[in-house]
């Protein structure tokens, strides 16, 4: 089918299921963005089912800059076909925590530059670039079964390094990575909040509550729990 053709087509899906009366209440959870066409999860993870991969189609949906059909880009794109280049300009184009978190779960998190991109991403001055770091982060802290424990521990001081930073987006992004690495395993559980407590002792307002929630949720017994039955580990007497 013509690229043309196929972009018209990703384009009259998304427009059928627009919901207009839903974008004031999106924006109070800070979904925002212009041209947002207010369309659910569900209903994007369903037109790119329809859809199918397609890489040239993903790249022009991204250049429509319309929120939902980036997020739809990021379900159609084939990760080992982004550049390096087009990941950098897809990190800079996002204006929404929500356009972020997805396309970093989908296209970024299978792309096989993703852990460089942790690293280039978590000093970067842009809000979203610096958040899209550390959510890439946190997914991959669910999803890479193969990356090694010293792999996340490394990755600990970029952690670190960003806690003092008090944008909301970073902050909470930052906080997130610092969670799921912690909830990986008994080790890495254990690793995490040593990095929580050295946060901490930044002294920062935004250290200060990266560590307080992360240590409430990694010394929590239902975390602790589940990290023993995960490893055999006997319940303590």
């Amino acid at each position: 089918m013509p690229h043309t053709t196929r972009l018209a087509d990703a384009m009259a899906l998304l427009q059928q299921n627009a919901r207009p009366e839903e974008l004031a209440s999106m924006a109070r959870f800070g979904i925002v963005g212009d041209n947002r066409l207010g369309l659910s999860m569900p209903v994007m993870r369903r037109i790119a089912r329809t859809l199918g991969r397609d890489h040239d189609l993903a790249l022009a949906l991204w250049d429509t800059t319309i929120p939902e059909a980036r997020i739809v880009a990021g379900l159609l794109a084939d990760p080992a076909r982004l550049t390096s280049r087009q990941m950098d300009a897809w990190a800079r184009g996002f204006a929404s925590w929500d356009v972020c978190d997805q396309v970093c779960g989908s296209a970024f998190l299978a792309s096989p530059l993703a852990w460089n991109k942790v690293a280039a991403w978590s000093a970067h001055e842009e809000e979203f670039v610096r958040r899209a770091a550390f959510a890439l982060l946190a997914t991959l802290a669910v999803h890479d079964k193969q990356a090694p424990d010293a792999q996340f521990i490394a990755a600990l001081p970029l952690v670190e390094s960003a806690a003092a930073d008090g944008r909301n987006f970073v902050k909470k992004a930052v906080n997130w990575a610092l969670r799921n690495i912690g909830k990986r395993n008994g080790a890495l559980n254990a690793a995490a909040r040593e990095a929580a407590l050295r946060i901490r002792q930044q002294g920062t307002q935004p250290a200060r509550w990266i560590a307080a929630d992360a240590l409430r949720e990694l010394e929590s017994e239902a975390v602790q729990e589940r990290l023993r039955k995960r490893s055999g580990r006997p319940r303590p007497a």
